[in-house]
């Protein structure tokens, strides 16, 4: 009973932060869209992270103070701006999302923060993404129902009845109690409506946590609110941890019913649900994320973007514990082995476009014919007029130069060799007197 106790109240204050942080994201929207500091360049990213010089990344957290605690931050989002066009989108990431903390230390993404702050939670969703973050806000939870009361409250379509009781919620007991169908909701109302939990867990709750952020923003682009932005954003200071001045919140928040008139893109980060040792995650797609992020961004997946995303999937997948399933139970998932199976299926069919030419500059007979046997065993298609001898026979190291960006595609040889990228579209293979080691 007491361990039931404790999920109730850990669900409650999950849903308080995910309200509160969606109230911030609606009143700070604009002012983030000038994080670059009017002008100033952001940081050059890795080539193997997603950059665009157009958009601003910044991290959304909820966090839950405590007297002697980090406390904790259940709730969390990635929101994307882009200035020039004045949108905004915003990716939810599930709090039981199981991310790669460290090297080869897998955790759900909401114990970084008690871990390490906000910097480690940075870490954790730059990791997921391959993208930077180019700033954060720090939500405090408690100050939700004066925040809608101050915006006159918001217009919601509750979609259904809404009742739920709990006697040993630690804020002196919760009673949800709402009718279905449109009507106003004051603070008390609306904080009922984002603290509700039923059968659809994470993925209905997120769904509400936007529907809310849309009626938030409606009626903060309001000619009713708008006049009255600057002692919101006032009121909201003392809630919100950034590192942008006051004073410029209050000037750019005027930009929020350009974003709203835009419309805001909101999606949940791509993935399934899990179960394992009585213990539920949320399985990132490690690829449909980073190209949903990427269109976000409105930038295209590099070559170096892909390789590292093909590199993190197999390695998460490889990382699963044995046993893990979905919620169900009915869904079993990839093991390592089938994953690097299709990933070799996937890889053979890419092989075959590539033309490859084999030269012999050993002086070792039926070098060349042996070499390009072993590559067609891989699935490179090789004719006959392509494998023949080169125009020296003492080279001394084999060399097989590659089509930039297929490098991959070449798996191990049984044969010591040099693989070097280059443009073109072809892959000549120079074999050396190096090729007798083997």
């Amino acid at each position: 009973m007491r361990r039931k106790r404790k999920q109730r109240k850990r669900r409650r204050r999950l849903i308080i932060l995910a309200a509160m942080v969606l109230l911030v994201v609606g009143l700070c929207a604009g002012a983030w869209q000038l994080w670059t500091y009017w002008g100033a360049e952001k940081e050059t990213a890795p080539p193997d992270m997603l950059a665009s010089p157009r958009t601003t990344e910044i991290m959304v957290m909820g966090v839950d103070p405590r007297a002697n605690d980090t406390g904790r931050s259940d709730t969390l989002l990635v929101v994307s701006l882009d200035e020039a066009a004045k949108r905004a989108s915003v990716l939810s990431i599930p709090r039981d999302t199981r991310v790669e903390m460290e090297s080869g230390v897998y955790e759900k993404i909401n114990h970084a923060y008690a871990y390490g702050g906000h910097e480690y939670t940075r870490e954790s969703v730059e990791r997921l993404l391959a993208a930077p973050m180019d700033g954060y806000v720090l939500v405090n939870i408690h100050a939700f129902e004066q925040v809608v009361d101050a915006v006159g409250g918001v217009d919601m379509d509750v979609e259904k009845r809404m009742y739920y009781e709990d006697p040993w919620d630690e804020d002196g007991g919760l009673v949800i109690d709402l009718q279905p169908g449109e009507q106003h909701l004051d603070g008390m109302q609306a904080m009922q409506y984002v603290r509700f939990r039923d059968e659809e867990g994470d993925i209905g709750r997120i769904a509400r946590q936007q529907k809310f952020m849309d009626a938030f923003l409606a009626r903060v682009s309001s000619p009713e609110v708008i006049p009255h932005l600057a002692q919101i954003v006032r009121e909201l200071s003392s809630v919100v941890e950034t590192n942008l001045e006051l004073g410029d919140l209050i000037r750019l928040a005027t930009l929020i019913p350009d974003i709203k008139g835009n419309g805001v893109q909101s999606d949940m980060l791509p993935g399934v649900p899990g179960w394992w040792q009585e213990t539920s995650y949320w399985l990132p797609d490690i690829p449909a994320a980073r190209r949903l992020f990427a269109s976000r961004m409105g930038v295209s997946m590099t070559p170096e973007v892909e390789a590292r995303t093909e590199r993190d999937a197999r390695e998460y997948a490889e990382g699963l514990p044995e046993g893990l399933t979905d919620v169900n139970g009915t869904m079993r998932l990839a093991s390592p082995e089938e994953v690097a199976a299709e990933r070799e299926k996937k890889a053979r069919e890419e092989r075959k476009n590539i033309r490859v030419r084999v030269l012999n500059e050993s002086g070792i007979k039926g070098a060349a014919a042996a070499s390009a046997e072993a590559l067609r065993i891989q699935g490179f298609v090789i004719d006959n007029e392509d494998v023949g001898n080169g125009e020296v026979r003492d080279r001394k190291e084999t060399v097989l130069t590659v089509p930039t960006g297929t490098a991959a595609l070449f798996g191990e040889l049984p044969f010591p060799c040099v693989v070097r990228e280059a443009d073109g579209d072809t892959a000549v293979l120079r074999i050396g007197k190096d090729y007798g080691d083997a």
